[in-house]
């Protein structure tokens, strides 16, 4: 890691998405002044796809990531928390609050309408991660949800642009991302 890293500083003003690009995520995860990644989600069904860029165009978003639907954590106090305060956070000119997590878009949908996320929080799956990759946020949760998955995360996003973001320091924690400590950044 450390060759690879020096071989990398030798160039000159090496930028931060050209670290990320080399996937050093213990180096450079997402950083205010970031663009979104050009990627697709997904809503509802494999069909609903939703390109990352073009929804945030001209928009202020906040987009918060969770290990996994259904997940006790995610399920009791992540999700909960963003429903609950969607009117106060709209009302701070946030026009989409966003849930992703690496699964199926049929369980994203069936674990929003189970978390009455309908009108509020829309539930967009990453389900290949690939979201969770470009911002450096991936973590291996093979052990106990089967697959690789994404840390838990919120972040402030102004016509693509990343104003303010909060990564768990242990990746699956329910500190600074949770809603009620994140509203104070917007």
């Amino acid at each position: 890691m450390q060759k690879v890293f020096s071989r990398l500083t030798q160039f000159p003003r090496t930028s931060s998405s050209l670290l990320r690009s080399f996937h050093l995520s213990s180096i450079m995860p997402v950083q205010v002044g970031d663009t979104l990644p050009n990627v697709t989600l997904y809503e509802g069904t494999p069909g609903g796809k939703v390109n990352l860029q073009e929804l945030g165009k001209g928009k202020k978003m906040v987009i918060f990531g969770v290990p996994g639907a259904f997940t006790p954590g995610c399920s009791k106090t992540h999700l909960p928390g963003y429903v609950q305060q969607a009117d106060e956070i709209k009302a701070k000119g946030i026009s989409e609050i966003i849930c992703v997590s690496v699964n199926d878009p049929f369980v994203m949908s069936s674990w929003g309408e189970q978390q009455n996320a309908t009108g509020k929080v829309r539930m967009l799956a990453d389900t290949v991660g690939e979201l969770t990759k470009a911002l450096d946020l991936e973590v291996d949760l093979s052990a106990v949800l089967g697959t690789k998955r994404c840390k838990r995360f919120a972040m402030l996003v102004e016509d693509n642009k990343v104003k303010a973001v909060e990564v768990e320091p242990d990746g699956t924690g329910l500190t600074c991302s949770l809603s009620n400590s994140f509203i104070q950044k917007l």
